[in-house]
């Protein structure tokens, strides 16, 4: 069958918009990290805009961990525990002197967890910690050993993971160097918001791009009709 200029060029357009959008879900890559979460004031979560050594929180306070693999704060999983501060820290009486801070720790999916690995189940805790202790402070007091990177990442609760911190995973990165958005979410800067999980600004560009060369090549073929 042969084929006209008009639907010659309209099979060229289909195939390089293929080839842009699949260049970009190819490049798309998540990050391996704990994300710190604070209650919304009701029964759902906010992500945190502070590391948890600065935050300082007020007694009766709910606060939560999820490790899990995510690209930033926008499309980043949410404890799988509602924050509940009386059923947390209901059997914990309060104390002179003392705050009271609810702590939810989710420690993922086996999806999310490192090779040769199982996530632990979640828990809850009621951290009773002195006026003034951080957020950090409050789950160092209940959920040992914690660890840290030299940049003062948060990279394990409780040893899990054992090892890595923050990694790049993704088709195209393997494990790659620990950093990106990851990074904000347990140190001392904000998380910088991306934009979501949707189609990077490139390769929404490359797709217009290419719609572009595509119409005018369907004219040039009516033309020559």
């Amino acid at each position: 069958m042969r084929r006209t200029p008009v639907t010659a060029a309209l099979l060229l357009l289909i195939g390089a918009l293929l080839t842009v959008l699949g260049a970009g879900s190819a490049q798309a890559a998540g990050y391996r990290y704990w994300s710190f979460w604070e209650s919304d004031g009701g029964k759902g979560w906010t992500y945190a805009t502070q590391g948890p050594s600065l935050i300082r929180p007020d007694d009766g306070t709910v606060q939560g961990f999820r490790f899990s693999v995510s690209e930033d704060s926008q499309d980043s999983a949410q404890p799988r525990r509602a924050p509940d501060f009386g059923a947390i820290c209901a059997g914990t009486p309060a104390k002179d002197g003392r705050k009271r801070i609810a702590l939810v720790v989710d420690s993922g999916t086996a999806a999310d967890a490192p090779d040769g690995e199982k996530p632990p189940a979640l828990r809850t805790a009621c951290a009773q910690v002195a006026p003034d202790a951080s957020s950090a402070e409050a789950l160092a007091s209940v959920a040992k050993p914690l660890r840290y990177d030299s940049s003062a990442m948060l990279c394990a609760i409780s040893g899990y993971p054992a090892s890595g911190c923050g990694e790049q995973v993704g088709e195209d990165s393997g494990a790659a160097e620990s950093g990106g958005p990851a990074t904000a979410s347990a140190t001392d800067d904000a998380v910088g918001a991306s934009g979501g999980g949707g189609p990077s600004a490139g390769v929404l560009a490359g797709v217009g791009a290419v719609l572009l060369l595509g119409v005018a090549a369907v004219l040039q073929a009516r033309r020559r009709r």
